[in-house]
């Protein structure tokens, strides 16, 4: 099983152009999207979060449950969901204000177990900023890696939830560590600073760069292999890199390569077929509003 861990909330889509154009609300947060895209694909998965008591909270885990995810790990609270209202640029990019303050997921505590079946824990994204949350996931994060337990992270930036830019920079650095595989935007990279044989010296077994429509490059201490984005129309890119991390997690367990040993021993074309499996998973995601990630069916085999 892998096991997501990280927010849930409601996405607020504009639904054309203009400021006061209306907003649908869609199922979204970057781990609940990577979980939903890991059920669909087929890969046993659980979900581990907190998640509001209210109607939001309610579709969410709703959401989960449709993709076959486990959700008994995920825990309740009565404080309200957290809400992100996205712009959507001529490109299709997505940038966000998100309502916080209060909200249910950013109580988090750590569990007391992962499910028995745990071979891997993905993280990423709001749940790694926002306190007190944020110190609950990384304390799971380092005590699965110390377990031996292969760990994703995503860091998928949001910098106006980031008050302090430096103290950041300086905490991701500090979990590299207890990191397997790091998968990042490039505009995440630029804003993190630092270079992907600088991330793999610190604890990586590879590092896997995404640059939208000009594809992904996965980086490890053999050399790198990049793969060419699939060519797609962009309704809007929301939940593409949830997909990509979903879709490189589902074909190294598919290998039986959730290790660091085994990543690292992957080869070149081992590589180019998974990042092209990845690169199709995300194309199609980026051709439907919204997170909406793809079945295994729509995909073919890796």
């Amino acid at each position: 099983m892998i096991v997501v861990a990280g927010e849930a909330l409601i996405d607020l889509v504009p639904q054309g152009a203009g400021a006061l154009v209306g907003l649908l609300p869609r199922l979204g947060g970057g781990p609940y999207n990577t979980a939903v895209a890991l059920g669909r694909l087929g890969s046993p998965t659980a979900f581990c979060s907190r998640v509001s008591s209210d109607a939001f909270g309610e579709a969410l885990l709703e959401g989960l449950r449709d993709a076959g995810v486990d959700v008994a790990s995920v825990q309740r609270g009565g404080e309200p969901t957290t809400l992100a209202v996205a712009s959507i640029g001529a490109d299709g990019s997505a940038a966000y204000s998100f309502y916080v303050e209060g909200t249910a997921d950013r109580l988090f505590a750590v569990p007391a177990q992962l499910p028995d079946a745990t071979r891997a824990v993905s993280f990423g994204t709001c749940s790694l900023v926002l306190e007190p949350g944020a110190s609950a996931y990384e304390e799971l994060m380092r005590t699965a890696a110390a377990h031996g337990v292969f760990t994703a992270l995503d860091p998928n930036i949001r910098a106006g939830l980031i008050p302090d830019a430096d103290a950041y920079r300086a905490r991701f650095k500090s979990w590299l560590p207890s990191v397997s595989l790091l998968k990042l935007s490039a505009e995440d990279a630029e804003w993190l600073g630092g270079t992907p044989r600088e991330w793999l010296a610190s604890g990586p077994a590879a590092v896997v760069v995404t640059r939208g429509g000009d594809g992904l490059t996965v980086h490890t201490r053999d050399g790198s292999v990049h793969v060419p984005g699939e060519p797609v129309e962009v309704v809007d890119t929301i939940g593409a890199g949830d997909t990509v991390n979903a879709a490189l997690l589902h074909g190294l367990a598919a290998r039986d390569a959730l290790s660091p040993a085994a990543v690292a021993g992957l080869s070149a074309d081992g590589w180019t077929e998974l990042l092209r499996f990845a690169a199709r998973a995300a194309a199609i995601t980026c051709s439907r509003a919204g997170a909406e990630p793809p079945y295994a069916s729509e995909l073919g085999g890796l």
